[in-house]
Parts: C-alpha cells; sequence; structure tokens
C-alpha cells in the first residue's frame, strides 16, 4: 500500500514500524539517552523508539522537544523516521536540524507496528510492505 504526504524533511529508510494514536512530547515523554518512552500513560511507555519508523498523530509539549529529537539524532538514540498525521513545528524543526526523514498528512491509522515501510521522505511517499 503507498501513502502520499508532504515532505517535512527529506532522505530515504527502510524499517519498522513503531505505531501509536497518542500525541508525542519528546521534552519529558521520552528520555534521549535512552529512545525510551517514560511518559507516564503513553500508550509506548517502556519501549524505545530508536531505530524504528515512529508513527504518530502530532507532537506536543515544549520547543525544547526540537533540541531532544536533535539530540538523540545526533547519538544514535533516535527513530530511523517520523511518519504523522500533522507535523507541527517542534516536531519539523527537530526532523530539519537532526536531518531525520520526516512525513506528515499520511493516515496513520492504516499503518501498524511491525510493519517494515519504505519511506521516500523527498517524494512524500510511504510504502507499507
Amino acid at each position: 500500500m503507498k501513502l502520499t504526504g508532504r515532505r517535512i524533511f527529506q532522505g530515504k529508510v527502510e524499517g519498522e514500524a513503531l505505531v501509536t494514536k497518542d500525541g508525542i512530547s519528546f521534552y519529558g515523554g521520552v528520555d534521549p539517552d535512552t529512545g525510551i518512552v517514560v511518559e507516564k500513560g503513553h500508550e509506548l511507555e517502556g519501549k524505545s523508539i530508536t531505530d524504528k519508523i515512529l508513527v504518530f498523530p502530532t507532537g506536543k509539549g515544549s520547543t525544547v522537544g526540537s533540541y531532544v529529537i536533535y539530540q538523540m539524532a545526533k547519538t544514535g538514540k533516535g527513530p530511523m523516521a517520523l511518519i504523522l498525521q500533522e507535523c507541527e513545528a517542534i516536531v519539523a524543526v527537530g526532523c530539519i536540524i537532526g536531518e531525520i526523514p520526516c512525513v506528515d498528512q499520511i493516515d496513520t491509522t492504516k499503518i501498524t507496528t511491525g510493519s517494515t515501510l519504505t519511506v521516500d521522505a523527498g517524494a512524500g511517499v510511504v510504502e507499507v510492505g
């Protein structure tokens, strides 16, 4: 299945999807040293986003979240790519400065955890395989 959205930051990757219906706050919600979601009650609490293609509806929280995304990218603890329904400024800036492929305007309900995704963020295309 091919899903087409909007490019936020370019790049091509293939990997395993980690999907949540909950928004993510990178500042305080994800441990930047481990890549583990630490937000209490979050659907992904205790799970690592490292080397996954993270699929979620939207970001939330502090603008410091942009730097957390950047920090995780530079230390190898970040996701391979981000796929969102709506990418707001915090996540967009983090992806751009961290050089993480990112696509939004995707119906994330069509993707399940464990699916293999091929992301061509430059073209705004996500293939679910």
